[in-house]
């Protein structure tokens, strides 16, 4: 099984977030965030009928085999495919008739890295990209090459600073890019939380996946 979907029917869908897991996890690590996401957003005045979660799969659980900031042919073609596994389930929700502007891309930890790097490489207007512990892929220098806009798509980014997989200044290159690519870009970075997600950065999620429903 290549995902797992939760919510909203193919056809019923109004609204989506692919959830893309990190190395060594797993789609149901993720629907376990979107759980808490579900929960919180949760009230008579929100409709959550028309939401759908895609968790994705990484092939032996992991999306490319070296680190995010290794020269891009070494992850290849691994990386090649899982961009374009993410790519495809966005198209696949477009195709059941569920608006761009209602579809959230949500990664952690390498799932960040490929939630951020397939918004900069195909650009147009997302719901909202969410990068929680990750950054734009490539070696040092390299986050810059891209063409397209973001046309307005919301990103958050959250991260610690003293990540031991995600270097502060890999996020705050990324925040950069994305903005100059038309993002409208928020950032967080946390002293000493480590690689994990804070209750600070569910909050930032919810607003946001409160804004597009």
């Amino acid at each position: 099984m290549t995902s797992i979907r939760q919510g909203a029917a193919p056809g019923e869908a109004t609204a989506a977030a692919v959830l893309v897991h990190g190395r060594g996890s797993n789609p149901e690590d993720m629907l376990g965030l979107a759980g808490a996401l579900a929960r919180q957003m949760a009230s008579p005045d929100v409709d959550l009928s028309g939401f759908v979660w895609i968790a994705l799969r990484a092939p032996g659980g992991s999306w490319y085999p070296y680190g995010f900031m290794e020269a891009l042919e070494k992850n290849q073609p691994q990386l090649d495919a899982s961009l374009a596994t993410v790519a495809s389930s966005v198209d696949e929700l477009v195709g059941e008739g569920v608006a761009r502007e209602r579809i959230v891309l949500i990664g952690f930890s390498q799932g960040a890295c490929l939630s951020t790097e397939l918004a900069a490489r195909r650009g147009g207007r997302l719901g909202a990209v969410i990068g929680l512990s990750g950054g734009l892929i490539g070696p040092p220098g390299s986050p810059c090459d891209y063409h397209g806009s973001l046309d307005g798509t919301p990103v958050f980014l959250g991260c610690s600073d003293i990540d031991p997989h995600i270097p502060e200044h890999r996020v705050r290159e990324t925040a950069e890019t994305l903005t100059k690519l038309g993002g409208k870009v928020s950032m967080s970075i946390y002293p000493g939380m480590g690689h994990t997600v804070n209750q600070d950065e569910i909050d930032a999620v919810v607003s946001m996946l409160l804004e597009v429903l």
